[in-house]
């Protein structure tokens, strides 16, 4: 076992490519997604909302959550799911996927051809950290709408070179874009917090 060796998905120590565990969580985020995708549906009428709804206002509401219709849009969900795909395809030399149809046929495609090469971008992608956290950001955002849950408070750190990582107490780790220095779950939680200013 290579002590030195770290989950790709997480960045802690691991004697295999990664965790079970985070494997599993990230095949699982993408099995979601499509279903998520189609759940947002029922989300797109504005809700009433606090304050705002009682004082009334000279503007009527947008007839749609433009935070749900940004999700289900081209370029949401899609978009994530279609750019780590066309990076997979052109990192194994495969031809881009074609045009399948609707938002949605692309997510379900997209999330599928993802779901079934996690072996290899588990086990040879160098931003799997990143692949795997962009999955949980948006299957989060999603169930935030849909279950109403409170996404989770994010907290801004400060890297040894000064620059700020956001993250959330789930963040198993995550990597400096400025320096490059990779950070695991334990380490990530000795970083102080960043300062206001802090880039």
């Amino acid at each position: 076992m290579n002590e030195t060796a770290t989950c790709s998905l997480c960045l802690t120590p691991s004697g295999l490519p990664a965790h079970d565990r985070c494997r599993r969580r990230l095949s699982d985020a993408l099995n979601e997604l499509p279903d998520l995708y189609r759940a947002l549906a029922a989300h797109l009428a504005p809700g009433r909302t606090g304050a705002a709804s009682r004082r009334g206002s000279r503007t009527p509401p947008l007839p749609l959550r433009l935070d749900v219709l940004d999700l289900r849009a081209w370029g949401g969900i899609e978009g994530i799911l279609t750019s780590w795909e066309r990076d997979l395809c052109d990192r194994l030399g495969w031809a881009t996927p074609p045009f399948r149809g609707t938002v949605e046929q692309q997510v379900d495609e997209a999330a599928r051809l993802l779901r079934d090469n996690l072996d290899w971008i588990v086990g040879c992608h160098p931003a799997a950290d990143d692949f795997a956290s962009e999955i949980h950001a948006v299957v989060n955002q999603i169930k935030a709408v849909v279950t109403g849950e409170t996404p989770e408070r994010r907290l801004r750190l400060a890297c040894t070179c000064g620059a700020s990582l956001t993250i959330t107490l789930s963040t198993p780790g995550r990597r400096c874009i400025r320096c490059g220095q990779q950070y695991g779950f334990q380490e990530l939680r000795h970083l102080p917090l960043a300062a206001r200013s802090a880039a």
